[in-house]
């Protein structure tokens, strides 16, 4: 299972997990939670649902969200960063997205944008899910964390 494996190649290399979670609401912190000894490699979640939480808890920027709007790349990044910032961990992943129902033209119902940072840097990407659902699209965005964090480790070193 992709969950027990994430956290034996965080104890693997040493590392520390933080999440930074919007439209999943603190999901991803739990996927990895609800496992036993998680606590060796779980640092901590921050669930910034508002543009206001995610200014106060992870620094992002007043100017990128309007520029870009909570919803972009740019907003992942800097919460990825500000994860990274705030807490003790090593590794971070954070998500973004419309999960419905809604959503725009611009920014149609399942869109999720991610960024996984770490001391090496920061890796952005936005994934479109399409009008699933609102559960459906939460948990493949979930899903999709997860396996970023497990790609991400896996090109960490071993300790």
């Amino acid at each position: 299972m992709m969950r027990s494996e994430i956290l034996d190649l965080a104890k693997q290399r040493g590392v520390m997990i933080a999440t930074a979670e919007s439209c999943t609401a603190g999901m991803v912190a739990a996927a990895l939670t609800d496992l036993a000894g998680s606590s060796a490699v779980f640092e901590r979640g921050f669930v910034t649902y508002t543009n206001r939480a995610k200014i106060e808890m992870l620094g992002v920027q007043q100017q990128t969200l309007e520029a870009h709007g909570a919803v972009s790349e740019q907003v992942a990044q800097e919460m990825a960063q500000g994860a990274l910032r705030n807490s003790g961990a090593q590794l971070t992943v954070s998500l973004t997205g419309i999960a419905g129902p809604g959503g725009s033209e611009h920014k149609p119902e399942g869109r999720v944008c991610f960024g996984v940072a770490s001391a090496d840097g920061c890796f952005n990407e936005t994934v479109e899910f399409g009008a699933l659902g609102r559960e459906a699209v939460r948990c493949a965005a979930r899903d999709h964390a997860l396996g970023l964090l497990q790609n991400a480790l896996l090109q960490m070193p071993p300790k």
